[in-house]
């Protein structure tokens, strides 16, 4: 069994209480747009840290990152990336992507909109957009993911508020 913290759009902006949120995780998955590399220096000072890279950042960040990360954990088929769309709607050219791949977890970022669901069309794959952790865009509040992983299952999913955006 492992425990994933998820996290997206942090746009250069850590608040201490993510390193807290997700010291009992055995693994931290970014789900872009980064901002810079102390985001990821901090991350991946506390846990193993995967990660892509988002439309906002440089090629500083670009040059650590891909662009898409697909792989398997305790039975789990993941597929992480940015702009992915939401089910129905994907992004131009990710349903194709998925069709091939056949994840049983589908991670993007981008939107800033908390959202978790099932995509019943594709293989009952889970969705997860963990919001945005960052001060920037137009959500209220911050948000991250925690969730577990055990022989193909994902369960314990936690949603974990940072506060309203634009304060500590």
């Amino acid at each position: 069994m492992i425990q994933i913290g998820l996290i997206s759009d942090t746009h250069s902006y850590l608040n201490l209480q993510v390193l807290t949120t997700f010291k009992n995780c055995d693994e931290i998955w970014h789900a872009g747009d980064v901002g810079n590399i102390e985001v990821l220096d901090q991350l991946e000072g506390i846990k193993p840290l995967r990660a892509v890279f988002g439309n906002i950042d440089g090629q500083d960040i670009r040059s650590k990152l891909p662009e898409t990360e697909i792989f398997t954990l305790e039975g789990v088929k993941v597929f992480l990336t940015h702009i992915g769309g939401t089910p129905p709607r994907y992004s131009k050219g990710i349903l194709s992507k998925l069709k091939k791949e056949e994840p049983k977890l589908f991670i993007c970022g981008h939107s800033h909109i908390l959202k978790v669901m099932t995509d019943h069309n594709l293989n009952n794959m889970l969705y997860m957009n963990p919001g945005a952790a960052g001060h920037h865009g137009f959500h209220h509040m911050r948000t991250v993911l925690r969730f577990k992983l055990d022989k193909g299952k994902i369960f314990d999913l936690e949603v974990v508020e940072l506060g309203k955006r634009g304060r500590n």
